[in-house]
């Protein structure tokens, strides 16, 4: 698929989230599974003490569930032509926890809770127990029939221009002060070396330069951390400063030239972007932050859900019933 045929396929995506996303509610399962929100929070509170960064995992499975053809749990079924072995997911974990949610939830309410709507509420608790904003969030999805490996090209890798990220966003209704405060969920969590080892050796496909924009201390730093040669897979921390707590730090380090990704670094380094002025503000202001991404956490999780009698309630996340 072309970017240009890409970008169209999300523009007609957003344009269905309107007509669909009115049927979600906060107060969807207040009946059916009243709840569902404290067993969800139970069961990563336990999974938190066997996995320190599960918190960032289960967010990040959230994202690159919605950046492929909204908001459905394709991401994560099995099977040979499943998203989640397709190359921008190949990092992607923290399955085995929604697994588990799943499990405590057809106990509690069997054939009720959707997959999907489990990646929302897992999403929006573990930034809430990590430190930052709470919400209520919008519920009542239901769960693809269909995986959709072939839309994987939709989720950024960190290498993308702000040009084409901002795109990519706004294709899915998504606004400059969205794409800043969800990029500002790499306040925690890790990278993968291969994720930014071009600023560090081959920036611009020139041999042995070093991306300009990067803070020369932090470079030398990373250089250690990510040897030429080395582990490419070797998990480095997305904030050096508070990796497991959601915070603004990660606006101060992009005001400091130490964001570690090429994508999070421009939204702070492109000249006359105005992205600048909402890292700024994020930066001194925590609060605006949560707040916006909140917000913008609720919308990304509108996008083009299934809902009514499309698609289905699987009895276990990882295939269809």
């Amino acid at each position: 698929m072309s970017s240009f045929q890409m970008i169209t396929t999300l523009f007609l995506l957003a344009m269905m989230v309107g007509a669909s996303n009115s049927q979600l509610s906060t107060t969807y399962y207040a009946k059916t599974c009243p709840n569902v929100s404290s067993i969800v929070r139970s069961v990563l509170q336990q999974a938190q003490q066997n996995d320190i960064w599960i918190f960032p995992k289960l967010v990040r499975l959230h994202f690159h569930d919605c950046f492929v053809h909204g908001c459905d749990a394709s991401l994560l079924l099995n099977g040979t032509d499943s998203e989640k072995t397709a190359t921008p997911n190949l990092s992607t974990d923290g399955y085995a926890v929604i697994d588990d949610i799943k499990t405590s939830l057809e106990k509690a309410c069997p054939r009720v809770v959707s997959c999907a709507d489990i990646l929302a509420l897992a999403a929006q608790i573990s930034v809430s127990l990590g430190g930052g904003p709470t919400w209520k969030v919008p519920l009542g999805r239901r769960d693809s029939r269909t995986a959709h490996r072939e839309g994987t090209g939709t989720i950024p890798t960190g290498h993308e221009s702000l040009a084409n990220i901002a795109t990519l966003f706004k294709s899915m209704g998504l606004d400059s002060t969205d794409l800043v405060a969800l990029s500002g969920v790499h306040t925690f969590g890790r990278a993968r070396c291969a994720a930014f080892m071009d600023r560090l050796y081959n920036f611009n496909n020139v041999s042995g330069k070093i991306d300009p924009i990067l803070n020369g201390t932090y470079a030398k730093t990373l250089r250690q951390l990510c040897p030429k040669g080395g582990d490419v897979t070797s998990l480095i921390d997305l904030d050096e400063q508070t990796s497991l707590t959601f915070d603004n730090k990660y606006f101060l380090n992009l005001q400091n030239r130490r964001g570690l990704l090429q994508t999070d670094q421009e939204l702070f380094s492109t000249k006359g972007a105005e992205t600048v002025a909402i890292v700024n503000r994020f930066a001194s202001n925590q609060s605006q932050f949560f707040n916006s991404f909140a917000k913008a956490m609720i919308k990304m999780g509108n996008i083009n859900p299934l809902t009514g009698t499309n698609g289905e309630i699987r009895l276990g996340c990882r295939k269809i019933n």
